[in-house]
């Protein structure tokens, strides 16, 4: 049984939940576009609206929990395979991707816009299927709108993914991109219910400063850790 490490866990959350900026910028309008898609019976009801909004988000978080999956199966294969003789390639990889992230979040450079570039390619291809959930008229056709939205090319996401193939495992990759899920829920939930007071607050360049120094100390920390102290992989990258 694998004992799971609760500082990459934790650090994923904050990720998530610091990087409440970037979601607000990245999917701020898709949240609204989301909400102006659904039905006429569901936008009159209260209750109705809320169950959609998590549904939503339920199926996007599934997303990001399958991308963690294969991604730490990956990373688990590499360490089974001895290509990397214990080099933790994985940590160094989820700790640069991480100091990059920051240095985005904080708006000193673009420096992860290349990868969300790539990602587009496979947005395109990804996207159509969303289009016949359009509109929505029940929460089981949020969930699966949710689901194609889960994919939507971001660097944040990217950021946590790196620490998912890092975990070397499939099981702790899922759980770290649920974890990463969870902490951007209540930026993304309450997109719909405040958002002059959000846009207000979040688009402060200290706040963005803030969290990307905190992101960028996560990822520094990260690259300083002794690699002795995961001993619960058997083959750590």
């Amino acid at each position: 049984m694998i004992a799971l490490n609760p500082e990459p866990l934790l650090a994923a959350f904050l990720v998530g939940l610091l990087g409440g900026t970037h979601c607000f910028g990245m999917c701020g309008g898709i949240v609204g576009a989301l909400s102006s898609g659904l039905s006429l019976e569901l936008q009159t009801s209260r209750w109705r609206l809320v169950a959609a909004q998590l549904a939503y988000n339920g199926g996007r978080i599934s997303s990001y929990v399958f991308a963690g999956v294969l991604l730490g199966l990956f990373g688990q294969q590499l360490g089974e395979a001895g290509l990397l003789q214990g080099f933790p390639l994985g940590r160094m990889i989820g700790g640069v991707v991480m100091i990059l992230f920051g240095i985005y979040l904080a708006g000193w450079w673009q420096s992860l816009l290349w990868l969300e570039k790539a990602g587009a390619h496979l947005w395109k291809h990804i996207e159509p299927f969303g289009r016949r959930y359009i509109p929505v008229r029940s929460a089981g056709q949020a969930f699966l709108l949710g689901l194609v939205w889960g994919w939507l090319p971001c660097g944040m996401v990217y950021a946590v993914l790196a620490l998912a193939l890092a975990s070397g495992s499939g099981a702790e990759g899922g759980l770290l991109m649920l974890a990463f899920g969870l902490g951007t829920l209540p930026a993304l939930l309450s997109i719909g219910l405040a958002y002059n007071t959000l846009n207000r607050f979040i688009r402060d360049p200290r706040i963005r400063m803030l969290a990307g120094i905190i992101v960028i100390v996560m990822g520094i920390l990260m690259l300083l850790a002794n690699p002795s102290g995961h001993g619960h992989h058997s083959h750590p990258l």
